[in-house]
C-alpha cells in the first residue's frame, strides 16, 4: 500500500517524481505530495487529496523545482485522506522531510512526549510523528539522527528523509516494508517499486530490514544501524519497461489478460527448462514431509485453494491444507519439520503472508514461496523460491500473475507426483504419466489463445449484465475453486455484490437468495459432475434466474434463460486456467460498460503491505 519515489541527481526532481509516482498509482492511494529541496534553501512542499491529477494541477499553480525531492501517494490508515494527512510531513523547525510507509504502533506514546516537550502536531498521522521525531533529535548529523528515529519506531516502515542542512543527500531506511534503491547515469532513487524507476535504470539495489541507504547524486552507501558500512551487490531487472505501459490498450488489465498466453509459456518453460525453477523443484525432498499446508490471501489463496485439488488428486498426500495467511498466523497451526508450507504473492511483500512465513519457519517447518519479484521479502527469507515469469503487473486486480501462480503450482504437483511414485510409469496411464499431465500443461498457452479470439462475444454478454445488484458464481470440485476467483474479480472491480458457492451447497440455505433476473455463472469442467451441475442449473433457472455456463456444453441447448461460453477440450485438473480467462474477460467487460476506474478500484490496493 501506498507509495514512495525519491530522487537525488543531475536533473529536475519534480517530472522525474511525479512520473514516479503515477508508476506506483496500482498500489492504492487517496492523495498525494511532493516535497523538493528548492535553489532557495527550504523544502517547497506540494500536497493535495485525490488523484494525481488533483497534483498536477496544483503544481501548475504553484511549480517546485530542485535536484533532490521525495514523493508519496497515501492511502489512509491514520486520518482520514485530507491536503494536511498526505506526505510529504516535514517538522515544525522546516529541516526535515520524511515519506513513509507503513504503521507505526507506538506513534501515539512518541506523540504525547514530545507535544510535553512543546512539539506542535497539525496532521492526525501516525507518520508525521516521525518527521518530528527526526527533527527533536536532529542535532548536525542526519544520518545520525535517521538510526536513532528508526530505533524507537515500533511497527512497520519505509521511510525516505530529507535535511536542509545536507541539501546533496537523500536518506532511506527500512523495516517490514519493501524498499529499493536505483542507480543511474543521471542520479539515484529511492522508491517502493520497480516500475517507478525502470524507465531510467534497470538495475536497483533490494534493501534489507534495519538497513540505512545513504544517496548522493553520484554515489549510494549502505550501513547497518551501526553505522557500520555494507557491501551490496544490485540486481538487474529483466523485465522490459514497455510491459509496464498500456500499449493502446484502454486499460492495464485488459493489455494484462492478453498477455497471459505468454505468461504461461514463459513460466512453463521456466518450471521445465534446466534453469533455475526447475532446480529449486529438484531440491525439494517431498519424500520427508507429510503434510502439505498453503497459505496466501486474496487471488493467491484461489490459486492455492485450486492447486488443493490437484495435489490431492496426483500426489495422494495424508494432508493437504489450504489457509489464509491472516489466519494461519494466529490460529496455532500444528506444524513440524515433517510439514512444508508453500507460500504464494505477487509482490513478495504481503505483510500476512509475510507473518504466516516467520510463524511456519519458528515451528519448524520447511517453506516454499510462490512469488512475482527477485529479492523481495519472502523470496529472500523462505527455504526455496520460485519465480512467476509474470513480468511487472500494473492493475491492481491481479489477471497474469494468477495464472503465472497457478501453473506453476500445476507443474509442482506432477514432480511431487512423480517423485512420491503416485504416477503410472508407461504410456498405458495415458495423460495421467508424468509426461502426459506435462504435456497438458505445455498446451494450455495454445488453448489460452483460443479462448481469446471469443473475446467479442464475452464481451457482448457481458454488456447485458451491468444492471444486476448480485451476481453468483458455482461450481463443484476444482470448478467451485475457480468460481472463488471469478466472484472476487468481479467484486473487485465492478462493485457488484458477487458470491461463490460449491453447487451441492444451494439447498443448505444460499438458495433463498436467488430470485428473478439474478445471475448466476456456473463452471463445469469435471465430466463426472456435468450432470449435477447442470441440475443445479435447472434449479436456480427455475426460481427466475438467467445461467451463464462456461465450460462443458455437451447435451446443453442454449435458450434466453441459459447461455453458454465453451472451452477447449482439457484435463479437468488444469481446467481453471482456461476457466479464469473467461471470467476475467467478463468482469473487466461489466466494469468497463459501467465507466469505472478498472485498473484502480476504489479501497484497495496492489501490494497489501500493513495488517
Amino acid at each position: 500500500m501506498c507509495g514512495i519515489i525519491g530522487y537525488v541527481g543531475k536533473e529536475n526532481a519534480v517530472p522525474i517524481i511525479v512520473e514516479g509516482l503515477k508508476k506506483l498509482e496500482y498500489r492504492g492511494y487517496d492523495s498525494a505530495g511532493i516535497a523538493v529541496y528548492s535553489e532557495s534553501g527550504f523544502f517547497d512542499v506540494v500536497k493535495q487529496k485525490g488523484r494525481l491529477t488533483a497534483l498536477d494541477a496544483r503544481l501548475a499553480d504553484f511549480p517546485a523545482k530542485g535536484f533532490m525531492g521525495i514523493g508519496h501517494t497515501r492511502w489512509a490508515t491514520h486520518g482520514e485522506p485530507s491536503d494536511i494527512n498526505s506526505h510529504p510531513h516535514v517538522g515544525n523547525q522546516n529541516k526535515i522531510a520524511v515519506v513513509h510507509n507503513g504503521i507505526i504502533e507506538n506513534y501515539k506514546q512518541l506523540k504525547e512526549r514530545l507535544e510535553k516537550k512543546g512539539v506542535k502536531f497539525i496532521s492526525e498521522t501516525d507518520s508525521e510523528v516521525i518527521a518530528q521525531l527526526a527533527e527533536y533529535y536532529y542535532d548536525g548529523n542526519i544520518m545520525e539522527t535517521v538510526g536513532k528515529v528508526a530505533n524507537r519506531l515500533e511497527g512497520s516502515f519505509a521511510l525516505g528523509i530529507m535535511c536542509v542542512d545536507d541539501p546533496g543527500t537523500l536518506i532511506a531506511v527500512k523495516k517490514d516494508n519493501p524498499l529499493i534503491i536505483g542507480v543511474s547515469g543521471h542520479g539515484n532513487f529511492i522508491a517502493s517499486d520497480v516500475p517507478a524507476v525502470l524507465k531510467h535504470t534497470n538495475k536497483v539495489y533490494y534493501l534489507d530490514d534495519k538497513e540505512i541507504t545513504v544517496l548522493k547524486k553520484d554515489t549510494v552507501q549502505f550501513f547497518n544501524m551501526d553505522k557500520e558500512p555494507l557491501m551490496k551487490s544490485p540486481e538487474t531487472i529483466t523485465w522490459n519497461p514497455l510491459n509496464a505501459e498500456k500499449g493502446g490498450y484502454p486499460h492495464f488489465m485488459l493489455k494484462e489478460i492478453i498477455e497471459q498466453p505468454k505468461v504461461l509459456r514463459d513460466t512453463i518453460s521456466s518450471a521445465l527448462s534446466d534453469n533455475e525453477n526447475k532446480t529449486v523443484i529438484r531440491r525439494i525432498d517431498i519424500t520427508k514431509f507429510n503434510k502439505i499446508v498453503i497459505t496466501a490471501c486474496g487471488s493467491a489463496y484461489n490459486a492455492g485453494f485450486a492447486a488443493k485439488y490437484v495435489f490431492e488428486r496426483l500426489c495422494r498426500f495424508p494432508a493437504v491444507e489450504v489457509e489464509l495467511a491472516s489466519e494461519f498466523r494466529y490460529r496455532d497451526a500444528v506444524i513440524d519439520d515433517k510439514t512444508l508450507v508453500i507460500l504464494i504473492s505477487q509482490s513478495g511483500e504481503t505483510a500476512d503472508t509475510i507473518a504466516a512465513m516467520r510463524e511456519a519457519k519458528s515451528g519448524g517447518a520447511v517453506t516454499l514461496s510462490i512469488v512475482n519479484v527477485v529479492g523481495s521479502t519472502i523470496a529472500k527469507e523462505a527455504d526455496f523460491c520460485l519465480f512467476t515469469a509474470a513480468g511487472p503487473e500494473i492493475a491492481v486486480a491481479t489477471t497474469k500473475a494468477f495464472s503465472a501462480q497457478l501453473v506453476l503450482l500445476y507443474i509442482l504437483a506432477v514432480r511431487f507426483a512423480d517423485r512420491l511414485g503416485k504416477l503410472p510409469e508407461t504410456a498405458g496411464g495415458g495423460t495421467e504419466t508424468e509426461d502426459g499431465l506435462l504435456k497438458e500443461i505445455e498446451a494450455l498457452p495454445d488453448k489460452a489463445e483460443s479462448i481469446l479470439e471469443q473475446i467479442d462475444s464475452i464481451q457482448k454478454y457481458a454488456s447485458a449484465c451491468v444492471g444486476y445488484k448480485s451476481i453468483f458464481f458455482i461450481g463443484r470440485n476444482i470448478d467451485y475453486a475457480i468460481a472463488l476467483e471469478g466472484s472476487l474479480k468481479l467484486k473487485e472491480i465492478s462493485y457488484i455484490h458477487s458470491e461463490a458457492y460449491a453447487g451441492g451447497e444451494l439447498k443448505h440455505g444460499t438458495i433463498s437468495l436467488i430470485e428473478e433476473n439474478t445471475l448466476v455463472v456456473a463452471i463445469s469442467n469435471c465430466k463426472r459432475l456435468h450432470g449435477k451441475l447442470m441440475s443445479n442449473a435447472e434449479q436456480v433457472i427455475s426460481r427466475g434466474a438467467k445461467v451463464l455456463l462456461i465450460g462443458n456444453s455437451a447435451g446443453v441447448k442454449p435458450d434466453d434463460k441459459l447461455s453458454v461460453i465453451g472451452l477447449p477440450e482439457s484435463c479437468e485438473l488444469f481446467s481453471p486456467s482456461l476457466s479464469v480467462i473467461v471470467l476475467q474477460l467478463f468482469s473487466y467487460y461489466v466494469a468497463a460498460n459501467k465507466g469505472l476506474d478498472i485498473d484502480k478500484p476504489r479501497n484497495l490496493a496492489k501490494s497489501v503491505t500493513v495488517e
